[in-house]
């Protein structure tokens, strides 16, 4: 049986913000159904330990979050969420008691995004307060600033950076050892990182030449919010459409001959779908050529 290390299932792909880092989804905005979310967990057991609420779309707006988070307990999955964290307060106490969250990831960086539409001192106390209760819960936290030029540098993030080092009292200024390759510890269970930008590949982008390697159908899959498998998080529109769980088994879908080839070549380190020869993030990936 095939094995993966992080499975991403798209609870929603609505979402309450605009970011300008974010393409948007042109398909048809939705929640995931309750039986949908159900065959997901059936059909992937014993394939994975952690399942990851995230592709497009704010989880936290999911009105069945808390039932599908009982679900994956039921079914033996510890859950890390991805959110914005702008919902993060009406959800925090309840979010707090479920044995399947493992982990939950605040994309910071939308707050530049979106700087106009809210405050950011309310923004940041809302996460931090979240922050204070999951530590005494064993959860983990990561803060995510993944807004980086190429040179390396944001200056917008001096006032988030600023705000985070008084609400974890560090004596020293946290970008002298915050880098785009070390993240930092804030405190147990609670840890800082940032990242570049990058962009969405999509099929009007230039191609990037050269071999090339990627972790999706080895390390990850998705499921879109209708059931729509994808090789990896970053398939947004479902272009590489290797099946529907609502119409076939997972087992025949990853091993249907699109998926294989997709596997395959990247052993060979071959880009066959035109997608992926067109996705700047798998030059990430480009020290796996050797």
């Amino acid at each position: 049986m095939k094995k993966f290390k992080k499975i991403y299932i798209e609870i929603t792909n609505i979402c309450n913000l605009s970011c300008s880092f974010c393409p948007k989804t042109k398909r048809k905005q939705e929640y995931m159904k309750r039986a949908v979310f159900e065959r997901i967990l059936e059909q992937i057991k014993g394939r994975c330990k952690y399942i990851y609420f995230h592709v497009m779309g704010e989880p936290l707006l999911h009105p069945e979050i808390f039932l599908f988070l009982d679900l994956s307990e039921k079914y033996g999955y510890k859950v890390n969420i991805t959110t914005n964290g702008t919902f993060i307060d009406k959800v925090a106490d309840v979010l707090i008691t479920k044995p399947s969250l493992r982990q939950v990831n605040f994309s910071l960086h939308s707050y530049e995004a979106n700087e106009s539409v809210y405050s950011m001192k309310n923004y940041l106390n809302k996460i931090f307060a979240f922050v204070d209760m999951a530590r005494r819960k064993n959860i983990l936290i990561c803060l995510r600033l993944w807004n980086l030029s190429d040179r390396g540098t944001n200056c917008e993030n001096i006032n988030i950076l600023r705000c985070i080092k008084e609400e974890f009292k560090f004596d020293y200024n946290i970008e002298e050892k915050l880098t785009p390759i070390n993240g930092i510890k804030l405190a147990e269970n609670v840890f800082l990182n940032q990242a570049a930008k990058f962009d969405w590949p999509n099929l009007n982008g230039a191609e990037i030449d050269g071999k090339g390697f990627c972790y999706g159908l080895r390390d990850q899959v998705g499921f879109l919010v209708d059931g729509t498998v994808i090789p990896c998080c970053f398939d947004g529109e479902g272009i590489i459409n290797l099946g529907n769980i609502k119409e076939d088994s997972f087992e025949n879908i990853i091993n249907s001959k699109r998926a294989k080839d997709l596997f395959e070549g990247f052993t060979r380190r071959t880009v066959n779908e035109e997608l992926c020869r067109k996705c700047d993030y798998r030059q990430r990936f480009n020290g796996h050529l050797k």
